[in-house]
């Protein structure tokens, strides 16, 4: 793994070659994850840069992540986005997966926008239904903060006591009742991947209080906090996996499910976003 240090120094290179195509400064930042890169549409682009022109960029090598981070407007507000994120199971070590989070924090922005696509554990949720993170729990075996102490990157010692804002939260509810957008809340728990779950893995799942399950989004929120950012989590549930009566998934039905339910999720991203 990449010493923390190192990574900074990586990090500040990336900033500067941004600095050097935009002086744009955003506010926010967007991570558009898998089937929700629609979202950039509504974007009134400043800037927009593959990744593979940024320094120590990791590449996206996943289906439906477009891999480009995107400066701009959206809801009058200043935002950067990730066009397409990185995962543990890419093979990436967890400074590279947090790699652009560190770069839009040293951009300017204060506060993180996370989606995923997310299998569906709660018996209660189907297939399309949005949820709001509340909390997580982290099954990947590793964590971005683990090395060197970095003054810059903040204290390694995060409370985590409110991963996820109270008040964009509560913010998001009212949002999708205003829209009339059904939106369920609960615990986001995230492993490696890349395989999908087994009917006793989901069952274990459940039992130490997961409603969804997904493959990214954590090592992201912990950085982010690290850094101070308030961050407000939102998961698509793309299948349902009920252990008693698990259907097979494919890639394909994930990604047609996250598109199908993306509409809703902009109105609320766009909402909150206006809001703030």
């Amino acid at each position: 793994m990449n010493d923390i240090s190192h990574h900074l120094s990586q990090v500040n290179d990336a900033v500067r070659y941004i600095r050097s195509q935009t002086s744009f400064i955003p506010e926010y930042a967007l991570i558009l994850g898998t089937g929700l890169g629609a979202l950039a549409k509504e974007i009134t682009a400043v800037c927009s840069i593959d990744y593979k022109h940024i320094p120590h960029s990791p590449l996206s090598t996943v289906e439906s992540h477009s891999g480009k981070l995107i400066l701009g407007m959206i809801s009058g507000k200043k935002i950067v986005a990730m066009q397409g994120r990185f995962h543990f199971y890419e093979g990436y070590d967890m400074q590279q997966v947090t790699f652009h989070v560190r770069v839009m924090n040293f951009l300017g922005a204060k506060y993180l926008f996370v989606s995923n696509a997310s299998g569906g554990i709660n018996l209660s949720f189907r297939r399309g239904d949005l949820m709001l993170i509340e909390d997580h729990i982290n099954l990947q075996g590793q964590n971005p903060l683990i090395g060197a102490d970095v003054p810059e990157f903040g204290s390694r010692f995060i409370d985590m006591s409110e991963p996820y804002a109270n008040e964009l939260i509560a913010t998001a509810e009212s949002v999708a009742t205003q829209e009339n957008i059904t939106l369920r809340k609960g615990v986001y728990v995230a492993v490696t991947g890349p395989s999908l779950e087994t009917r006793a893995e989901y069952r274990m799942l459940r039992t130490i209080g997961a409603d969804v399950v997904g493959m990214s989004t954590v090592p992201e929120v912990l950085a982010a906090r690290q850094m101070g950012m308030k961050v407000m989590g939102m998961c698509i549930v793309t299948d349902e996996c009920d252990p008693d009566n698990l259907q097979p998934a494919s890639v394909e039905d994930i990604i047609h499910a996250a598109t199908e339910a993306e509409p809703r999720l902009t109105k609320i991203f766009k909402g909150v976003l206006q809001s703030l």
